[in-house]
């Protein structure tokens, strides 16, 4: 399939909205893409024996901060990451929040499949607060000439994953396991990503062979304006005040 195809096929989808979701949940069989990643609020599909999940993670400044609804709506704030005191560095359009996926082909061992076995698609949408769509991707993360994904079984663990090391490691791997993860953020896909703008990322994760879709799970991402700081209007008011005070200190003296 084309990138044109994949992006036309891509919007169809994003419009329909025709999901069967098991909502929150662990993945099988945990999260294996690194070490101190917890499992669990995950955005889950079941269906013939093929699992899916998506979730979104706070990354700067605290890891491990989902700010999940329970059913598939994910809330951070906008910012950058190099504004950070753990992301000094980062790139500028490295958001505060990464989103993570997870595919199991045969994941209560009745499907038999292996990862290459079916096709999938991902897909992201940005539709900015007062503004229109824009900010649209759509590939097959797994049929690819070469990925860095944790790959595995339901035995894997994060101390035991697989991550090919080439194009020709990568093919053989996505025939003998049924397992792949991996944790992106949004600005390696969009070349005009901005961080600070704020409204809903849409992402849909769908698995498919020549009969349909197999399985499918979406997920929205709420980007929110920072907060003003409770404190900051009762400062304010006594500023305020103070100058008053100070006013009509200064018309008694003269």
């Amino acid at each position: 399939m084309t990138n044109l195809l994949r992006s036309l096929f891509g919007a169809v989808l994003l419009l329909t909205g025709i999901t069967s979701y098991a909502g929150a949940a662990n993945v099988t069989p945990g999260v294996i893409f690194g070490s101190g990643n917890a499992n669990g609020d995950f955005t889950v599909d079941r269906q013939n024996g093929i699992e899916i999940g998506l979730r979104a993670k706070q990354r700067y400044p605290a890891a491990n901060v989902f700010n999940y609804d329970g059913v598939d709506t994910y809330t951070f704030e906008a910012g950058r990451a190099a504004d950070t005191p753990s992301g000094a560095g980062q790139n500028p359009s490295r958001p505060l929040w990464n989103f993570e996926w997870s595919i199991n082909t045969d994941f209560d061992g009745t499907s038999g499949r292996k990862l290459n076995d079916v096709n999938y698609l991902l897909l992201a949408s940005f539709t900015p607060t007062g503004g229109i769509n824009q900010g649209t991707f759509a590939f097959d993360p797994i049929n690819t000439a070469y990925a860095d994904h944790a790959l595995g079984t339901n035995l894997t663990t994060s101390a035991t994953k697989i991550i090919a090391g080439s194009g020709s490691e990568y093919a053989t791997l996505i025939s003998q396991n049924n397992v792949a993860q991996n944790s992106w953020s949004m600005h390696w896909f969009d070349a005009l990503f901005d961080p600070t703008a704020t409204g809903i990322y849409t992402l849909r994760l769908l698995a498919n062979d020549v009969n349909g879709i197999l399985a499918d799970t979406s997920i929205n991402i709420a980007v929110t304006a920072v907060p003003l700081p409770a404190a900051l209007p009762l400062y304010a008011a006594g500023v305020a005040i103070l100058g008053f005070f100070g006013w009509r200190r200064r018309q008694k003296t003269t």
